[in-house]
């Protein structure tokens, strides 16, 4: 089972990764604007399909890799803090892009919303790189079963990101256009993210092996 300590620090780090722009926070703040509410809810849904299909897939992978593979979990340890890293840079970085690049997208079905809400999730380069590398940062052998560490540990992730989405989601744009509009916080969110994302890399980078 999870102690609080672990709850808590995967919790921040997925807080933070869906406060990062993505694919799926871009589309679904699209989708809400082009075609209302509705539309970004049932995106939502298909988004949150594909977390649970990610969650399934890593948690019966990654319990039979740190199983079979020796040093397994460090090689995904460093990994996982490389990415955080590269993500702490692009948000840093003088240059970054704008945080929130809205498009105009046509009007389509329910059952074409939900289904690019999942593709759209299911090609998301940050989704997968953070249930195969970031994830077993926050698993402890000695607490018991990994696969079910992994399924509480990606309950959370889903349960925060799907939660942040539907926010966004209900705004209908509204952050969005704020930060726009103010770019002194637009560059506050930025470096809030940017230095939460460092830390964790850091943190992680500095964990002996377990």
């Amino acid at each position: 089972m999870l102690d609080l300590s672990q709850i808590l620090a995967f919790g921040l780090i997925c807080l933070a990764m869906v406060l990062t722009p993505g694919p799926n926070m871009i589309y679904l703040i699209s989708r809400s604007i082009s075609q209302g509410k509705l539309a970004g809810f049932i995106s939502l849904g298909g988004v949150a399909v594909g977390f649970v299909f990610y969650m399934l897939c890593a948690s019966f992978g990654i319990t039979a890799l740190v199983v079979a593979v020796p040093y397994a979990y460090d090689t995904i340890r460093i990994v996982g803090a490389l990415y955080l890293l590269w993500l702490a840079w692009k948000a840093l970085r003088p240059n970054a892009a704008p945080i929130f690049s809205v498009k105009d997208l046509s009007i389509d079905s329910p059952l074409k919303l939900f289904l690019m809400g999942f593709l759209t999730n299911l090609l998301n380069p940050k989704i997968a790189i953070m249930y195969l590398s970031l994830l077993p940062q926050f698993i402890h052998p000695q607490q018991g079963s990994i696969l079910v560490q992994s399924i509480q540990l990606g309950t959370i992730q889903i349960f925060v990101s799907v939660s942040v989405n539907a926010l966004i989601v209900f705004s209908t744009g509204s952050i969005a256009l704020f930060l726009q509009q103010k770019p002194f916080w637009a560059s506050i969110q930025r470096w809030i993210m940017g230095t939460v994302l460092a830390g964790l890399a850091v943190r992680i980078l500095l964990e002996h092996r377990r």
